[in-house]
Formats: C-alpha cells, structure tokens, sequence
C-alpha cells in the first residue's frame, strides 16, 4: 500500500466546518492525575493549530490509559484539557462523555476557532470493539476527519477505521504525515550508505523488522540481549546471557540471508549477576564474543563492538535505530547505547537522516538528551515497528487516498 499518497490535512477546505480529529493523549499521569510528560499534546499542536487557524470547530478525540469499557475518573481526559488550554492560549471546552446528546448538543453549538475534547473513548468497550454504531455517533459530530495519532494507527478501533466509513473524506494530519514519511521513506528510498541498528532483548520481537530490512540495508548492526541468541547459532559459549532456544535456527538462516550485511558485536560487557530490582549489576569486564565464559552474563556491547558500531553509523547517509544495545537503564551497561545515541547525533549534524522508532530507544536518546539531535523520533513504539515490519496499519490504510 502506498502511505505515501494518503490525503492531507491541507488537502481540504475546513473553514467553518466541524472536524473531528484523533489525537493520542495517551499521557503518563501521576497518582494525583497530574500530567508528567506533555510531549504526545505538544506533538498534536502543529495540526491543531492549523485547523483553528483555517476557521475549523475542532473537536478532538483520544484515549487515556486502560479503563477497559469502564468510566473511571482517574483516567478522565480533563487534565490533559487544561493542559492543552495552557498550550494554546485559548478555552479548552471538556465534554462529559465522547458520545450522547449533551455531546451532540455541545459540538453542535461550537463555531470556527474553537476547540472541544472529548472523554476518554475506551470508557467504552465499543471504541476497542470498533463498533460500528459507536463509531457512526463519533462521525455524527462532524463533516471532516482528520488523524493524528499516530500510536494508534496500528489499531482497528472505532475512532482510528471505523468512524472513516462514515465521511466522504478522512486525512492525515501534520503528525501522522511526518511519521509515515520518515518511516516509509527511510526504508523505501533511502540515500545511501542505509544502515539499521537493532537491538532490544529478542530476536521473536524484531524477526519481522530484520527480515523486512535485511534486503534494502547496506549493513544491519545486531546489539543486546538477541545477539547471544546469534552467538549459540554460531556454536559459542554465551554463559548465562539471555537466550531464545527456539529461535537459534532461525538466527542462523537470518545469518546465512545477510552474509556479511550483518554485524554482531566483536566483544561484549559481562557480568556474574544482574539486579533488576535494585537496577545494579555486579562487577563487569569485557569478554570477546568467543571467549564469553560459562555462569557470565552479556550486559552490554564491549569496547570493540561499540567503536564499530559508532563508525559505521557516522559513515552512514541514512540510519534507522530500533532496540537499545544492552541493559541501558542500569549506568554501568548504557555505553553502547549512549554511544550509538551520540553517532546518530552527530552523523545527522553531518546532512545524515537519522529515524529513532520503537519505545526503549526513544526512552534512551531522551535519557542520553539528544532527542532534538536526530532527524525524528517516532511517537509510536508499536505502529513504527509495524510500519518497519511492512505491515499494513489499518487506521493509516482507511485514509483517503489522494
């Protein structure tokens, strides 16, 4: 499926028109429901702020959190509100459910330049169900749909696909747009040399994205706890390092497909015992990746892998990063993956594309703070590996095409 020929959001005319646009206000709260992290609404402005600017009544729509079909307060979207009112600088208007009459009522009084939110749309099992019915009074509330979010995209739900059904036209908004780009782009028409870096702790969770790949990459770096499966396939001692017994066939046809496109680490960072309650490790030192003795365990890329690592991605034109290097939330194994964080930056300063997609990533250049260093960073963990897998999305798939 084309992505890339999918209807945008200045494709169409808004003024005075309702458009309802899914957003992903999937925001961390604390236990007094105060919002820790605003960067999902801060992602979300750039399309919201056109469309007020065009002269659209916005009405947004989200999810919050879990309630699985329940109406639970700490999980109402009210805060997010008021957090998006601040942003803007305008009246956010809170609607007390996202469908019924008070709803209709509210949407059908707001005028151009205004903007409502909706309640939390898995208050209803129906929004996971994607029921028809409950999407058909989510589309009832406008003349145009617009999606943003991106996180989401992934999902058949009732506010991602099935509300499409229901208008002449659906687009994406500024969010999704450059997700999809980045993404799709990065694969299908990169500027070479194209280097992906995986890592992450299995091989079953990446098989779809290596395979994907291998065929379009000029190399594909192999890091974290999936390289001592790749080592076993080799016949080496990997010690007490993490280790997918059913996946050591499939490790070796990976390696005997990607000849020598694949790169797996020259050396590792070892260690006897791994707390991950206290997050410590006891004492390390560096093991050759043939050398790695009995009872130890891989924590990390060594000195050698790292520095590999780090030359090939400041030789690369496009780089796209999925999966952490070793154990990067305990200090003394993040080398390898601050590392790798630092040449994704300073390949990008360089004229580099650089694409960081998947959560523990994203969690590790925004810890390394060099998350404004790249070229994107994705906002979703699941749909970028789904996008990077080839699948199709079927909230991106509903949209219009051009």
């Amino acid at each position: 499926m084309d992505f890339l020929n999918k209807m945008f959001i200045e494709d169409v005319e808004v003024k005075d028109k309702k458009v309802l646009m899914r957003v992903d206000f999937n925001v961390p709260l604390n236990a007094s429901q105060e919002i820790t992290s605003s960067k999902r609404i801060e992602a979300a402005l750039p399309s919201i702020k056109y469309l007020l600017d065009q002269g659209a009544a916005l009405i947004l729509m989200s999810h919050l959190g879990r309630p699985k079909g329940e109406k639970k307060p700490e999980l109402s979207l009210r805060p997010v509100a008021v957090k998006l009112a601040e942003l803007l600088g305008q009246e956010v208007k809170m609607a007390s459910d996202c469908i019924g009459t008070d709803v209709e009522e509210m949407a059908g009084e707001l005028v151009a330049g205004e903007v409502m939110l909706l309640e939390n749309l898995r208050y209803y099992k129906e929004e996971t169900d994607n029921a028809p019915e409950f999407a058909k009074s989510l589309a009832s509330l406008a003349e145009v749909f617009v999606n943003d979010a991106f996180g989401t995209a992934h999902r058949a739900h009732a506010s991602t696909e099935g509300v499409t059904k229901y208008f002449e036209t659906s687009v994406m908004g500024y969010l999704l747009k450059k997700e999809v780009e980045f993404l799709v782009g990065a694969i299908e028409a990169p500027e070479r040399p194209f280097v992906a870096i995986i890592g992450g702790s299995k091989i079953s969770g990446k098989i779809d994205v290596i395979k994907q790949l291998l065929p379009k990459v000029d190399k594909l770096i192999i890091g974290g706890g999936m390289a001592y499966t790749f080592f076993k396939a080799q016949g080496l001692e990997i010690g007490n390092s993490l280790l997918e017994e059913d996946k050591i066939e499939l490790a070796k046809e990976l390696m005997a497909a990607a000849g020598d496109k694949l790169v797996l680490p020259k050396d590792n960072l070892v260690t006897e015992s791994v707390d991950f309650g206290a997050m410590t490790v006891s004492a390390c030192k560096v093991a050759a990746s043939d050398a790695i003795e009995a009872g130890w365990i891989g924590v990390d890329l060594g000195p050698e892998a790292t520095k590999e690592a780090k030359e090939i991605t400041l030789g690369a034109k496009t780089v796209l990063w999925n999966g952490p290097m070793g154990i990067s939330e305990i200090k003394e194994c993040a080398e390898g993956t601050f590392t790798v964080a630092q040449a994704l930056a300073d390949t990008t300063k360089g004229g580099a594309v650089t694409v960081i997609g998947g959560g523990d990533s994203v969690s590790a250049i925004e810890r390394a703070g060099l998350a404004d260093q790249v070229s994107h960073v994705s906002t979703g963990g699941g749909a970028s590996l789904e996008l990077l897998e080839g699948k199709i999305l079927p909230g991106l798939a509903a949209i219009s095409d051009k």
